[in-house]
């Protein structure tokens, strides 16, 4: 993009050259590839980091400040369209996209950190010469001096509708998600308005990074001599980051020892391998293996009782991520590239299966802040048939007396319980089990059998398992 201005200076007046502000050019360009490639932040901001870093000059206070504004733009995006859209005379679809990124980086500078009105204003314009030229600057500068004449509460009450007239578009507009997704995620959850709004607000907050020590290779005594790391909260092999370390610098993590797993993955993985069977516990599969850290856990849990895991996946390239997670795991595993769906082992060949299924992610919203803007309720409908086909071939694969785990990262009814009662009305040779034993000292796991963690609630992401057993 030209550095030039847009049109010619006044006789007299001294053309400045923009002045590149690393941090915010390279927040910039990553909403930038978020919006163009569909790209996701979490995979494209790392290398942007650390090229900057291998540049010079660029500290780790740099790098804070650009993760967050990258991710407190996208968090509160909906909150901040609203905003600018108040600001504006124009529809935003009819806003050039690279025009909204650098409006939203300016707002979320304004209403959502601590840097001075001036400062972020000055910056945000700045920006704007260098990457959009001196005449978008100038309708950027217009509207963030009228955003920056109220704080984010004041912004909220003017650009919200009142709670009683519509909760959900209330809700909406005030915590920055679909009014789809609220209304989902308010189904699943029940109850009132306090609950809801905790969850809402939790999917806002910036998760620590959690590591979990794989049995056998580390230990969480190894982890928590790491700096700023604390226990989990409910997996005996779970350490937290809790000042946003970088999982990076581990030794045991660089080496594959331990990894990086949400602890609400890392209780699933833990449930399946100690459910109650009859009989044998020798061959564990991992139907939808994908990325992998569900499958190094459990091929760590069954090394330690001389079981074998087969980590089975569709896509090649997520099989290698697999394979890679599993490299180095003392007991016997193979990492094969099949469709559940369309197995090549045959029916009856294992004693433990955990099904992970694709699912519309809604459950780590706070971890890819992006996905629920990219989410359409359409989506379920595709999903659907696949994760039925799924289960149905994990009960296949488990053999009488064995246990399937049926597992998401969605909270929504449509993917959690709907899926089960419907393979349960065509399997009655399967029962469910209460999983919530399985996960002790974990509370407010409801009435059960199946169990919903949440952000809110539990502090991981909405995972849901369900634990089925093959009867005969």
């Amino acid at each position: 993009m030209s550095d030039q201005p847009s049109r010619p200076r006044k006789p007299g007046k001294p053309y400045r050259r923009p002045q590149k502000d690393p941090v915010r050019f390279l927040a910039f360009e990553a909403l930038r590839a978020v919006d163009e490639r569909d790209a996701y932040a979490n995979l494209v901001l790392p290398p942007l980091l650390r090229k900057a870093r291998e540049k010079g000059g660029f500290d780790g206070r740099d790098a804070a400040l650009a993760t967050e504004l990258v991710y407190g733009t996208l968090r509160r995006q909906g909150t901040y369209d609203a905003v600018i859209s108040a600001c504006v005379d124009r529809p935003l679809r009819e806003v050039d996209p690279p025009v909204l990124d650098v409006l939203s980086l300016g707002v979320h500078q304004l209403l959502g950190t601590r840097i001075p009105t001036h400062a972020a204003v000055s910056a945000s314009v700045e920006l704007a010469r260098v990457v959009l030229g001196d005449g978008r600057a100038k309708f950027v500068n217009a509207v963030l001096r009228k955003v920056a004449q109220d704080d984010l509460d004041g912004w909220v009450t003017k650009v919200a509708p009142p709670y009683d007239d519509d909760p959900e578009d209330h809700l909406s507009v005030v915590h920055s998600h679909p009014r789809w997704i609220v209304s989902a995620l308010w189904d699943s959850l029940g109850g009132g308005r306090a609950g809801i709004e905790r969850l809402l607000a939790a999917d806002n907050e910036r998760p620590e990074v959690t590591l979990v020590a794989r049995p056998g290779r580390s230990t969480t005594e190894e982890l928590l001599r790491e700096e700023a790391a604390v226990p989990g909260n409910w997996s005996p092999y779970a350490v937290r980051l809790a000042e946003g370390g970088e999982p990076g610098a581990v030794d045991a993590v660089r080496e594959g020892r331990a990894g990086v797993q949400d602890e609400g993955s890392q209780l699933v993985a833990l449930a399946l391998a100690n459910a109650p069977l009859d009989g044998r516990d020798e061959k564990w599969l991992d139907g939808c293996a994908g990325p992998g850290g569900k499958a190094a856990l459990l091929a760590a849990l069954a090394a330690q009782r001389g079981a074998a895991l087969l980590a089975s996946e569709k896509q090649p390239h997520r099989a290698g991520l697999v394979a890679r997670a599993l490299d180095g795991n003392p007991g016997p595993y193979q990492v094969i590239v099949a469709d559940g769906t369309r197995p090549p082992w045959q029916p009856g060949s294992f004693d433990r299966v955990l099904m992970d299924v694709p699912c519309t992610g809604l459950g780590a919203l706070r971890r890819r802040p992006e996905a629920r803007w990219r989410r359409r309720p359409e989506d379920l409908d595709d999903f659907a048939p696949l994760q039925r086909a799924l289960l149905l071939g994990a009960l296949d694969a488990v053999r009488v007396g064995g246990v399937v785990g049926y597992a998401t990262c969605s909270p929504h009814l449509a993917e959690t319980r709907a899926v089960v009662a419907d393979v349960l009305k065509q399997r009655p040779e399967a029962e469910l089990l209460d999983a919530r034993p399985l996960l002790a000292g974990v509370p407010d796991l409801g009435e059960g059998p199946d169990v919903q963690l949440w952000p809110h609630v539990h502090g991981t992401d909405a995972m849901y398992l369900a634990l089925v057993r093959r009867t005969g």
